[in-house]
C-alpha cells in the first residue's frame, strides 16, 4: 500500500470521478486506474461500484477513505516537521506598512526573506498606521510598520520603536516658502494644507504640533492616503505638505523646509501580542 494509491482514492472519491480526479492528480487516468486496481488487489475488496454513469464508494471503500486521509495529513505533518528541523521554513508571512516606512528598506528587507525562504508566501499591504495595528490584532496581518506620534498608544499587540525623526513641510516651486532652509510652525499654520485623512495617526502628527504650540487647527482642503498622491497634488500648487523627513529627500519637484517647533515621528514594528 503507498501513499500515492490513497491519494488517488481520495481524489476519486471527492470529486466523483476517475476522470477529474486524475486532472487533479495531474496523471493520465489510465495510470490511476491501474493504481487504484492494484490496491483493490492488495486489499482483497473493491473501493468503488463503477457504472458507466457513476462512480460510488462501497462499503469498504467508505471505510477506507477517512482512513486514508488521516495517513496523508500525518504523512504531511511528519513532512513538515523534517523541513523544519533541517532549516527549510514554509507558510505565510503577511507584512503590512504605511506609504512613508523608512526606518527599513522594506523592498530589500523583503527580497532578502523570500531568498532565505523561498517557500513562505510573502503578502504586503499598504495602510494607515490605525488600520495596519487593527489588522494585526485581528490577525489578518502578522507584522505592521506603523508611524505614530511618540505618544501614541498601541493596545492589543507587541512593539519596538524602530527610529525617531521630524516631519518638515514640502511646497511647490515659486512657493513663497520655496528656497528658504526653515520657517516658523506659526507661519506655515498660515496655508492651505494637503494632509491625511482626518483621524488618521499620520494626521495626529501635524495636529498634535500645532495644539501644542497653541495654533487654530489647519486650513485642510485635500485628504489623502499615501504620500505619493499628497506629494502630486502639492506639486500642483494646491497646497503645503508635511511628511517625515527620511521621506522629503525623495519627492521630487517640491521644496523641503525645516519647521521650528517640529511635529515629531517614531516608527515602530508592532506583531500580535497573543
Amino acid at each position: 500500500m503507498e501513499l500515492q494509491q490513497m491519494r488517488y482514492v481520495v481524489a476519486v472519491a471527492e470529486t466523483g470521478g476517475f476522470t477529474r480526479a486524475a486532472e487533479r492528480c495531474h496523471v493520465v487516468q489510465s495510470a490511476l486506474s491501474h493504481q487504484i486496481a492494484r490496491l483493490e488487489k492488495e486489499l482483497g475488496a473493491r473501493l468503488f461500484d463503477r457504472t458507466s454513469r457513476s462512480v460510488r464508494l462501497t462499503a469498504a471503500g467508505a471505510a477506507f477513505v477517512p482512513v486514508a486521509r488521516q495517513t496523508l495529513q500525518a504523512a504531511e505533518r511528519a513532512r513538515a516537521e523534517v523541513e523544519a528541523a533541517s532549516g527549510e521554513v514554509r507558510g505565510r508571512l503577511a507584512v503590512g506598512a504605511i506609504s512613508t516606512v523608512a526606518a527599513v528598506d522594506l523592498a530589500r528587507e523583503l527580497g532578502a526573506f523570500r531568498t532565505r525562504c523561498p517557500q513562505v508566501r510573502i503578502s504586503l499591504r499598504t495602510e494607515m498606521s490605525d488600520q495596519l495595528i487593527e489588522q494585526v490584532r485581528q490577525g489578518a496581518l502578522d507584522v505592521a510598520f506603523i508611524g505614530l506620534a511618540p505618544g501614541a498608544r498601541t493596545a492589543g499587540v507587541r512593539q519596538k520603536e524602530l527610529s525617531r525623526g521630524e516631519l518638515v513641510a514640502v511646497v511647490p516651486p515659486g512657493h513663497p516658502l520655496a528656497g528658504r532652509a526653515w520657517t516658523r510652525l506659526s507661519r506655515l499654520a498660515r496655508e492651505t494644507f494637503v494632509d491625511f485623512t482626518a483621524g488618521s495617526a499620520a494626521r495626529r502628527q501635524r495636529d498634535d504640533a500645532f495644539r501644542a504650540a497653541g495654533l487654530a487647527a489647519a486650513d485642510v482642503a485635500f485628504e489623502v492616503t499615501t504620500v505619493e498622491f499628497l506629494a502630486k497634488l502639492v506639486r500642483a500648487g494646491l497646497g503645503v505638505g508635511m511628511v517625515p523627513e527620511s521621506i522629503a529627500a525623495e519627492l521630487t519637484g517640491l521644496h523641503v523646509v525645516r519647521v521650528r517647533p517640529a511635529p515629531e515621528r517614531v516608527e515602530r514594528l508592532v506583531w500580535s501580542g497573543l
